[in-house]
């Protein structure tokens, strides 16, 4: 899967904005399955839906309750101090910051420090995914336990993990004795 079609993925997740312009035309055309959209009443959208809003400056976003500087730096300093992936606030938390921080960093308070914050996260889950990969290959596993993962990070990992293990496949049964001695694939 392309990181296109995560992000694509993502923009299903709901995120809140106020209430559209009064007595707006698009009010009457998304009433129904996104709905009601009341004057003064937040009410909650696929993120697809908030972005095209957003465009036309017709709402501004509310982010995620976990979009916040403190909430970002629990996240980052549990991440760190734990040996296992730990769950994440969005299984699409990168993919909503990047689009939510494109589109509407005006909207979000230190969208900076978010960006930093959601980037350390993902660079301390990818240096463990690594080391575990790693580990996995050395020890010569047959099996791997990844609770916590995102779409993305496995995404990002998962064409190398499975070539690397095609050739120690490969590799296994060409030195094993026995039936697989006499022939080898090249």
């Amino acid at each position: 899967m392309e990181p296109a079609e995560a992000e694509f993925l993502a923009e299903k997740e709901l995120v809140t904005i106020p209430s559209l312009l009064p007595y707006s035309p698009l009010q009457f055309v998304f009433q129904g399955d996104l709905g009601p959209f009341n004057p003064g009443l937040p009410v909650e959208v696929p993120v697809w839906l908030a972005i095209n809003l957003k465009q036309r400056q017709k709402c501004r976003l509310i982010p995620p309750e976990w979009m916040d500087v403190e909430k970002l730096e629990e996240i980052r300093d549990r991440e760190r101090k734990e040996d296992t992936f730990t769950p994440m606030p969005s299984p699409y938390y990168m993919e909503l910051t990047k689009l939510l921080l494109n589109y509407a960093s005006d909207n979000i308070p230190k969208a900076d420090e978010i960006r930093t914050l959601v980037k350390d996260t993902w660079d301390t889950r990818m240096a463990k995914l690594r080391l575990s990969a790693d580990s996995f290959v050395r020890q010569q596993e047959v099996h791997a336990k990844l609770d916590n993962l995102t779409l993305m990070e496995i995404n990002t990992t998962g064409t190398f993990l499975t070539q690397a293990l095609d050739h120690m496949y490969k590799l296994r049964t060409n030195l094993q004795p026995g039936e697989g001695a006499h022939s080898q694939d090249f």
